[in-house]
């Protein structure tokens, strides 16, 4: 395995500008502060905590209580980390998974803790929404890739939307830390329910599943002001009231894109964490027939860029095996079981990370196993083998959807970015420069975060210009790794 790292190393931002971003995956949350200077973006990492579903009267939902409880509390050692230092934070944004909502009464209540997209009750809803909105009708206005989640089909499993508006997750917490309701623009489009190219909601769409033409608040675009702070937050949190909520890209893809350091105009992106997004930035979506077979989906980025992309399995199969083995008592490091994975040999049996039967928690080396033995190979119950077919086969995936998307996008690209947890993976960066046959450049691990805080930044006016100008500042600031291919490897 071989790879090469650039000399850039953290530029220190000097009297620069302070902001937070608030950053929540599906597995865990962070308050970062990020100053933010003409050399260069630092992060500090103050309030981390963990995220996860509950089972509440048989359904899988988000303890959203606890999960806003931990945001102000995060806040709050934001604005002691910049105190202690004589800063002032100029701004907040708000970054989160996709496609989840709370519904929120007139009066500004939370009817309930929002279900979670890994909660099976949308995929009921699935053929009686197509009985109304025909699949392809539905991907022509929309390009987005089907997903039995998807926030339309969540929608249409309530009983009664009367007087009630859906609030996306990053939406809903904005809501709560300012009083005003907007959707941002990057996170409304992976909702189902929204125009790919006039980039407004698809009204005649919400007419026709007999959801509430105001079932969602007005949108917003990245760099634009929410709102302020409302008196009792900035006196829970210790920050001043003139403190304003900025959007940003608030679906975490569509942040850690912008934050992608990539040099050239066409280029491809992993964004490697829980869930895997592998696609190219457009200028416009693709809403072929084709493009649909394929089931790539047409997302808004930041500068009203296209994520043309797969939202593909991710890193959630292995840190599920290791939560089934820690419970078994086997709790090696990560780096070792890497290792030792990196050591078999290649050509194993692979699964496909897609795959629905994934989606759920629960033992996944049984299912995993199980997976392969359906393609009539045999896995061993070796964590390192097992942790080997996972790399082998996102690396695989991830493969075919870049050739897929340059093939459905006209575009021929040389360089794979990886960024998000996975660029820190050497062997799953390896095996995909060797499955691509092109070079993966790894990094930034906090691609969210940094694109998180470069919107706000320049919506603050410290930072001037477009992606490409944003971009040089990340690659400035952040050592980053090259991949070249190695071998060939069965794709």
């Amino acid at each position: 395995m071989s790879s090469t790292e650039s000399a850039a190393n953290t530029v220190p931002a000097t009297a620069g500008a302070v902001f937070a971003a608030v950053d929540i995956g599906a597995s865990s949350g962070r308050v970062i502060l990020g100053r933010v200077s003409g050399s260069g973006v630092t992060l500090e990492t103050v309030h981390r905590f963990p995220n996860g579903v509950v089972e509440v009267d048989g359904g899988l939902r988000w303890d959203f209580d606890a999960l806003f409880a931990e945001v102000l509390t995060g806040l709050a050692a934001a604005a002691r980390a910049a105190g202690e230092h004589g800063e002032t934070i100029t701004s907040i944004g708000i970054d989160t998974w996709a496609v989840d909502y709370g519904l929120v009464t007139k009066a500004g209540a939370l009817v309930a803790q929002p279900y979670s997209y890994r909660d099976d009750r949308s995929r009921a809803a699935v053929a009686p929404v197509h009985q109304k909105l025909d699949p392809a009708r539905l991907y022509a206005t929309t390009g987005l890739q089907f997903l039995q989640f998807n926030t339309l089909y969540q929608l249409a499993t309530e009983p009664d939307l009367k007087g009630l508006q859906a609030l996306l997750i990053p939406d809903l917490i904005a809501f709560l830390l300012t009083g005003v309701r907007r959707t941002e623009s990057t996170n409304a489009s992976t909702t189902g329910l929204f125009d790919a190219v006039a980039g407004e909601w698809a009204t005649e769409f919400l007419t026709a599943l007999g959801l509430p033409k105001d079932v969602f608040p007005p949108l917003i675009e990245p760099g634009e002001t929410i709102g302020t702070l409302l008196p009792a937050i900035a006196a829970r949190t210790g920050l001043a009231h003139a403190t304003t909520v900025v959007a940003v890209g608030s679906h975490d893809t569509a942040s850690a894109v912008a934050a992608v350091p990539a040099q050239e105009e066409n280029f491809a992106y992993v964004s490697s964490g829980t869930w895997s997004l592998v696609g190219l930035e457009l200028k416009h979506p693709v809403l072929t027939q084709a493009s649909r077979e394929a089931n790539f989906t047409n997302e808004r980025g930041v500068d009203g860029t296209i994520r043309y992309l797969r939202n593909m399995g991710g890193l959630w199969l292995l840190s599920e095996c290791q939560r089934t083995w820690a419970a078994d008592g086997y709790t090696p490091e990560l780096t070792k079981l890497l290792d030792t994975a990196s050591a078999l040999p290649p050509g194993g049996p692979q699964i496909n990370p897609d795959d629905p039967y994934f989606i759920a928690p629960e033992n996944m080396p049984d299912r995993i196993r199980a997976a392969v033995r359906h393609t009539g190979h045999l896995l061993p119950d070796d964590p390192a083998a097992i942790t080997r077919c996972i790399m082998d086969s996102l690396a695989t995936g991830y493969a075919k959807a870049i050739t897929a998307a340059e093939r459905l996008a006209d575009r021929t690209v040389n360089t794979v970015h990886i960024v998000g947890g996975g660029s820190q993976n050497r062997l799953l960066c390896q095996l995909t420069a060797d499955a691509t046959r092109k070079t993966v450049v790894a990094g930034p691990v906090e691609a969210t975060a940094l694109g998180n805080i470069l919107v706000q930044a320049r919506a603050a006016g410290k930072v001037d210009g477009g992606l490409a100008d944003l971009r040089r500042l990340v690659a400035a600031s952040h050592g980053l790794r090259t991949f070249t291919p190695q071998q060939l490897s069965r794709l």
